[in-house]
């Protein structure tokens, strides 16, 4: 069994990355746990819209055994210091010792993107020595987005099997889809993954950028 932590700025977020390849995990039998840096709602909305009741009802759909919500406010992560983020990320490592994390790219638009990125390459160094695979994934809206468009995807994963589940699990995010042909709405995340994996000659994939895999001595 697989230790898996997936590692999201917002609320969806997670979904929008590795949605199908979380349900693959799960499906195998792995543990996955998520963690929600923030809180997603007080910049835009103001109010509370649900995005933690919709976080667990879609984690439920994908069989996530936890999500660490850690409530930092909306696209204000510039407004800490690097150690202020890190160090929550360190004590989830701590104590559930992943062997896969999959985070968000550096080259995001989104800010709050970026600098998790930031920490978790800090939080989950190679001294973390149970992390043996560390990827950032593609986060629709954001990613292609972003400047200068670094993100080069090196890893495909097959969600032929699993992309309903994440249409399904990402539809319990009522306020954070949008009408197609937005990026974030369901039919359009359909299509970028015929887009994703029709290069690999599959239905549906999930792309990756490999940061880190260690191979190390018994």
């Amino acid at each position: 069994m697989n230790k898996v932590l997936v590692v999201a700025a917002h609320p969806d977020d997670e979904l929008l990355g590795v949605g199908g390849t979380v349900c693959r995990h799960t499906r195998n039998g792995d543990e996955v746990r998520s963690v929600i840096m923030c809180e997603g709602e007080s910049l835009r909305y103001g109010k509370n819209v649900g995005l933690k009741e919709a976080t667990q009802e879609a984690a439920e759909i994908l069989g996530v055994a936890q999500v660490y919500s850690l409530d930092f406010p909306d696209q204000k992560l510039d407004t800490y210091s690097l150690t202020d983020i890190i160090m929550p990320l360190e004590e989830i490592s701590e104590t559930y010792r992943p062997d896969i994390i999959y985070c968000q790219s550096a080259s995001d638009a989104n800010r709050d993107h970026k600098l998790l990125f930031e920490a978790a390459n800090v939080a989950f160094r190679p001294t973390s020595r149970w992390v043996r695979e560390f990827y950032c994934f593609y986060t629709a809206s954001s990613t292609e987005w972003g400047m200068p468009k670094s993100f080069v995807p090196d890893t495909w994963v097959d969600i032929s099997d699993t992309i309903e589940d994440k249409v399904r699990a990402f539809e319990r995010y009522r306020s954070e889809a949008r009408p197609y042909p937005h990026p974030r709405s369901p039919e359009a995340l359909r299509h970028q993954g015929h887009y994703w994996g029709n290069q690999c000659c599959m239905d549906y994939a999930e792309v990756l950028m490999t940061i880190r895999r260690t191979f190390r001595g018994q």
